[in-house]
């Protein structure tokens, strides 16, 4: 799993790398000046996000679990949901997209309390 996270994480860091580009350059004068930020936070999320992948994989390896490994889809699943809701909520401006954010915030939160629950797991463990 940690290859896979590793690879997922690099991935969503180019794909947020060029959303960036592609909003400040393809997109100014295209949305509206409410929707652009919406663009841009989807963007910071998912760049947030894909290092946390990178980092995931690096749990997976020091400290493998299926907490550290259920951290790690959170992540992706949380990208997907925040991230992509925003995007799509900004260029197409259907409101109840809007509805969907919050479960990827939910999913991110969920994600780092795994994060978290996996080292202390393995911090228990070594000190026994």
């Amino acid at each position: 799993m940690e290859r896979f996270f590793f690879a997922s994480g690099a991935l969503s860091a180019f794909i947020a790398v060029a959303a960036g580009a592609f909003g400040a350059h393809g997109l100014k004068g295209r949305l509206s000046a409410e929707m652009l930020p919406v663009f841009e936070v989807g963007v910071r999320y998912q760049m947030y996000h894909a290092f946390a992948l990178i980092a995931a994989a690096w749990v997976q390896s020091k400290w493998p679990s299926l907490i550290a490994t259920t951290g790690g889809w959170l992540f992706l699943i949380g990208t997907l949901l925040f991230s992509g809701s925003l995007y799509l909520l900004s260029m197409s401006g259907v409101a109840w997209l809007g509805a969907i954010t919050p479960l990827g915030g939910l999913a991110f939160l969920a994600g780092w309390a795994c994060m978290a629950w996996a080292a202390l797991r393995a911090s228990a463990r070594s000190s026994t």
